[in-house]
C-alpha cells in the first residue's frame, strides 16, 4: 500500500488517465476529485462490500426457494 499526503488543491495522477484531487478537507474527512475513463468504475469500498453481501445473499435465497420448490412437487 503507498500513503501519500496531499494538500487541498493537490492532485495525484494514476496511469496516466485518472486523477485526484484533494477539493477539501475536514477533521475526519476528505473530498476528493477524482477524473477518469467513463470505463473505469469507481465505486465507495462500502458500495463494493454490500453488492457483494446481496449478491451472495441472492444465490442463497434463489437455493432456498428452488429447495421449497422441489420438497412441493
Amino acid at each position: 500500500m503507498l500513503i501519500l499526503q496531499r494538500r487541498k488543491g493537490q492532485s495525484l495522477t494514476i496511469n496516466d488517465n485518472i486523477t485526484l484531487t484533494v477539493v477539501d478537507t475536514g477533521t475526519d474527512w476528505v473530498k476528493l476529485a477524482i477524473d477518469a475513463p467513463k470505463e473505469i468504475p469507481i465505486l465507495r469500498s462500502e458500495l463494493k462490500e454490500a453488492a457483494a453481501e446481496n449478491q451472495m445473499a441472492s444465490a442463497t435465497a434463489s437455493r432456498q426457494v428452488l429447495d421449497e420448490i422441489m420438497k412441493k412437487k
